[in-house]
């Protein structure tokens, strides 16, 4: 018997990134649907102070509305030089939510007197899963530093100034499937694995019955 798994978004970059994960970990008996394959509920704002209030809020408000295990993330940049910041608000740092060019430009206007051994950061999410089960919070991080002008073309939000520690191009320069391996989400996901198998065990074990 298949269980189906909530995540809570409807971006198929993500949910065919739990589905590879899962794959690859050869966890059977889980399928993963996104919010447009559910009856439509009022989502809520995303009010938490951090990465893993903010994934659990989301995790949360899918399983009540949907009786599904409920899978959600929530992602952003953290700068050291900041103390954190960007951090919840890295989407609308500039004030106007998704403007990738203009949050860019504030970031680097805000760092322009820190040196360059000074500007580490790093990608952070959080993915919660809420199920019958109880709640798992989990967290991902993909440190690096960020250059001083964008480079590359590939991903989005501040990816054109991130450097992941130990390479030498931009998260922008790396295609999907590199970036994929070693995300802050994809290392998220991938600590969530546990959890994810476990529900899938007690599907099996229950549908044996």
């Amino acid at each position: 018997m298949v269980r189906r798994v909530l995540v809570a978004s409807r971006n198929s970059k993500k949910l065919n990134e739990l589905r590879r994960i899962l794959a690859d970990a050869g966890v059977a008996g889980l399928e993963v649907v996104g919010l447009n394959e559910v009856p439509a509920y009022p989502e809520a704002p995303e009010t938490e102070p951090d990465f893993e209030g903010n994934a659990l809020l989301k995790a949360r408000e899918g399983f009540a509305a949907t009786g599904l295990p409920c899978v959600a993330d929530d992602s952003g940049l953290s700068v050291d030089a900041l103390n954190g910041m960007p951090g919840v608000l890295s989407a609308r740092w500039s004030g106007r939510h998704g403007d990738d060019a203009a949050n860019n430009a504030l970031l680097l206007a805000q760092l322009a007197d820190v040196p360059d051994d000074r500007r580490g950061a790093r990608f952070v999410s959080a993915c919660a899963l809420v199920s019958a089960a109880g709640e798992t919070v989990v967290r991902g991080e993909w440190p690096g530093t960020l250059l001083r002008t964008p480079v590359g073309t590939n991903g989005f939000g501040y990816d054109p100034l991130f450097v992941p520690e130990g390479g030498t191009r931009t998260s922008a320069e790396l295609d999907p499937t590199e970036k994929n391996a070693v995300s802050h989400r994809a290392r998220a996901l991938t600590a969530l694995l546990p959890a994810l198998r476990s529900l899938a065990i007690s599907e099996n074990a229950t549908s044996d019955n």
